[in-house]
């Protein structure tokens, strides 16, 4: 019998899903893509392919693990497999840059960003867009390594901290630093929108006043002995009733077009009313107290949506 299978290298991100699956009866299998053996000679089985492979699966130890679902993910679709979020939805989740060339081909604006290879170079791309900058990682997720940055000193400063920075993760996993104009809020929070199917579920509005850290799963380690912010007292996590936003149709249409079944974008909107999409995420995850609080459930979502293509697919095979 067929079955969705989720690829992930987190266990704790799938909890969730785990459980919405189990209200609802579906067959399923994971595929925990850390490490492992990939045999192109042998046909995959059939049924509905769930990615969930994460830019940040690096800083869990699982360092080659998004290279090994891309081998997984080439297979699966060779053979003509329903892959949801497949091959370009994971590029776009390893390359911020990728991110913002699919953004800019539906006319969604970004904050200003150039993509810099090699630390030397970082100070003339910052003067060029003008302090105070963002510095982040292309390849990071959970919002590490950003950085604001207030002027040529202080990225120099910040240069050699990371330089001499024995953690492994202080630079980007791939190489490519971005740095951004820094785009400037009336109040600290920005706007996180949730797709499913193509389609807006909800917006959270999020919390930055203690950061750039944002993952809104329910057990996100930011570092060894940290504390999630998605967990801490008070709603750093809010969803937001019946919010709209002129964007919201061309956010649909990009992810549309680039294979992305599940995922968000977050955007921030500053004092003249101006909205900058900034992050692509097509790992997403839910903040389960904002959701309780507004009688809503990601998980589920994607649980009932899975299992209807699933169901699709048996039906066509009868």
């Amino acid at each position: 019998m067929s079955k969705v299978f989720v690829i992930h290298e987190n266990d704790a991100w799938v909890e969730p899903l785990r459980a919405a699956f189990a209200r609802i009866g579906t067959p399923y299998e994971e595929w925990f893509l850390d490490e492992g053996v990939l045999d192109l000679t042998t046909p995959p089985p059939e049924g509905v392919f769930y990615n969930r492979m994460s830019a940040s699966s690096h800083t869990r130890g699982h360092t080659h693990a998004p290279e090994y679902a891309g081998a997984v993910i080439e297979h699966l679709e060779r053979h003509g497999r329903l892959v949801v979020n497949g091959r370009r939805a994971l590029q776009l989740e390893l390359s911020k840059v990728a991110q913002y060339a699919a953004l800019a081909g539906f006319d969604i604006p970004t904050p200003p960003t150039i993509a810099v290879v090699g630390t030397q170079h970082l100070v003339a791309a910052a003067e060029k867009l003008g302090f105070p900058v963002i510095l982040k990682h292309n390849r990071a997720g959970k919002g590490l390594g950003v950085q604001l940055i207030l002027s040529a000193a202080a990225l120099r400063e910040a240069v050699a901290k990371i330089a001499a920075d024995p953690d492994p993760f202080a630079a980007p996993r791939d190489g490519v630093w971005l740095v951004q104009r820094y785009i400037e809020a009336p109040e600290p929070f920005i706007t996180r929108a949730e797709f499913i199917n193509g389609k807006f579920l909800y917006a959270v509005r999020v919390d930055t006043s203690e950061g750039f850290e944002l993952c809104p799963a329910d057990v996100c380690a930011i570092e060894p002995g940290a504390v999630c912010p998605a967990v801490a007292p008070g709603e750093k996590f809010r969803i937001i009733e019946g919010f709209t936003h002129p964007l919201l149709s061309r956010m649909e249409a990009v992810l549309r077009a680039n294979g992305v079944g599940v995922g968000a974008i977050e955007f921030i909107t500053d004092r003249a009313e101006n909205t900058f999409a900034y992050d692509v995420n097509t790992n997403t995850n839910y903040n389960s107290d904002a959701e309780a609080r507004a009688g809503l459930s990601g998980m589920g979502a994607i649980a009932q949506f899975l299992t209807g293509l699933l169901q699709q697919q048996q039906a066509k095979a009868a």
